[in-house]
């Protein structure tokens, strides 16, 4: 009987102290989280702060931004999407009050037929490669449509027309998002090694690069590095004629309901370029407004080298590899075809 208790009172101090230790564990994992955490943000406050200098420029900030999604992590992750959002928007606004309304619509009618016609054969191409690869419909039509008119915007537009799942919208905008890096890195320095014009340029990044946060960036580096007169003319033709072309989100979402036989209705108009047509006419007509116009077009610079950090830093390793070889082999080769395209026509053509 006492051997018996003895054994008891042992097996329960086994068991206690194992739940102590177990106990100790949880909180020592915890403490780690709660101290890595801090660090992170941290670091990402440290960083945003550095991308509002100067010094930095968009690629910089998004590569700075990449850095810390892929090893830190993204310690405001939740928040990303609505502010990456709206301060894409507000600085598209911006960078409005210091173009003239005349020079971008010349800009908007040599640009339009190049829309039209790099927006259907992506589309057709997309559906080609889709059918090829046997990648899901939905999928392979986000990645298409992000590829044909403004990446991001266009399959978050599309999206709800089509009803696609939570998934095949993540796969399409990782496509998206890991394309608009390179190109946002490679385009410029492409641009100088074949001596592009900054028109040229400008028409070429707007045809040929998915988002417009990363369109605006390239061209504004375009400009600030390898513009020997820092014109800004490539960033005035590369935002108007990639806006010109964002407004083609509205007759695609007519066309992907009937497509796909959807009749609840849901559209997202793009309607923010309506207020940057307006910050143009302000800024063409009002001569009061061109005299604050200089700190506006700064700010929005600004508020976009911000948008490409926020962008890098949602990459997380988990989107990258959500998104699987097939579609990315869909995105990449569509992107390959665009921007070659666009290239032979902005050299021999403009």
């Amino acid at each position: 009987m006492c051997i018996l208790k003895m054994l008891f009172i042992e097996n329960t101090k086994t068991k206690s102290n194992f739940a102590q230790s177990k106990q100790l564990m949880t909180t020592t994992n915890t403490s780690q989280q709660n101290t890595r955490h801090t660090i992170s943000k941290i670091v990402f406050i440290f960083a945003i702060t550095l991308c509002l200098m100067p010094f930095i420029t968009p690629p910089v900030a998004l590569l700075i931004g990449l850095v810390i999604g892929l090893t830190l992590g993204h310690p405001y992750i939740h928040l990303n999407k609505k502010a990456t959002n709206l301060l894409l928007k507000s600085s598209v606004v911006g960078l409005g009050f210091g173009m003239n309304i005349n020079n971008a619509l010349q800009a908007g009618k040599t640009g339009i037929l190049f829309t039209v016609a790099s927006i259907v054969g992506t589309m057709v191409l997309g559906g080609l490669l889709g059918w090829l690869f046997n990648i899901e419909k939905k999928t392979s039509y986000l990645v298409s449509s992000g590829t044909a008119i403004c990446g991001g915007s266009a399959i978050a537009a599309i999206g709800p027309v089509i009803e696609a799942e939570e998934q095949q919208m993540s796969v399409a905008l990782g496509i998206v998002f890991i394309l608009n890096s390179i190109a946002l890195i490679i385009f410029p320095v492409i641009g100088h090694w074949l001596a592009l014009l900054p028109n040229q340029f400008g028409m070429w990044c707007a045809i040929a690069i998915h988002d417009t946060s990363s369109v605006v960036g390239a061209a504004t580096t375009y400009d600030k590095i390898y513009d020997p007169n820092h014109s800004g003319i490539a960033p005035a033709i590369a935002t108007t004629v990639k806006l010109a072309r964002a407004l083609w989100i509205i007759p695609l979402s007519f066309v992907s309901a009937m497509i796909f036989k959807n009749k609840s209705g849901k559209m997202n108009i793009p309607w923010f370029i309506g207020f940057y047509i307006l910050a143009m006419l302000a800024f063409t007509y009002i001569p009061f407004v061109r005299l604050y116009s200089d700190w506006v077009v700064m700010a929005a610079k600004k508020g976009l080298t911000i948008t490409l950090f926020l962008i890098g830093a949602g990459l997380s390793k988990k989107v990258i590899k959500s998104v699987g070889f097939r579609p990315v082999l869909q995105g990449v080769i569509l992107w390959i075809a665009i921007s070659l395209t666009a290239l032979w026509a902005v050299i021999h053509l403009i």
